[in-house]
């Protein structure tokens, strides 16, 4: 799962180099943590051209429950999802995304170098405007002494490929996501 990460100016100036176009909605800055039904940088197409835009974070279920992340092994064959994994995929940039151990302490999955992650997703329209999802896979070792899942991530090559064209779709969501590496601000010692 991916439930919070982190938008700083150098994503931001990212999002403005790889974008052919930015949105009027880009130009108010939208850093620091992004979490659920927050406003955040997304990268999508449009006609041709990769743009950036600001969108919000989760779909509303049929039961009113927001809905942030779907699975990427399921996503196609899911009703709600389908359509827009077909035709409406985005690349949320990001610093870094966290999760919470069984103690109940925040750690940090990066790359190494500190490079912009870049998660697959999805988006569609809502009342208020477009609401984007984040795709998760299988966890790899990085990540897997945390949680169950992690971010679908692409690689920079993969952004447009992945937005454009509709014959890679099925690779993409069964790739492997890279390694990662996972930072604590606390740890906890033991002496046995």
């Amino acid at each position: 799962m991916c439930g919070r990460y982190t938008v700083d100016r150098d994503v931001e100036k990212e999002i403005f180099r790889l974008a052919q176009e930015i949105d009027e909605n880009m130009r108010k800055e939208r850093t620091g943590d992004i979490y659920p039904s927050r406003e955040a940088p997304v990268l999508y197409g449009r006609g041709g051209r990769l743009c950036g835009g600001a969108m919000r974070w989760g779909l509303s279920g049929k039961d009113g429950k927001l809905l942030i992340n779907a699975r990427a092994e399921t996503a196609l064959v899911r009703p709600m999802f389908a359509g827009s994994v077909r035709q409406r995929r985005c690349v949320i940039p990001a610093r870094y995304f966290y999760e919470w151990d069984e103690d109940k302490q925040k750690v940090t999955f990066c790359r190494r170098g500190e490079e912009v992650l870049y998660f697959a997703g999805f988006y569609r329209g809502q009342e208020d405007g477009p609401h984007f999802i984040i795709l998760t896979t299988a966890a790899n070792e990085s990540v897997r002494p945390v949680h169950g899942r992690m971010p679908l991530i692409l690689e920079e090559e993969e952004i447009r490929p992945w937005i454009e064209e509709d014959s890679g779709i099925n690779r993409f969501l069964h790739k492997s996501s890279p390694m990662l590496e996972r930072r604590q601000d606390y740890e906890q010692m033991s002496l046995f």
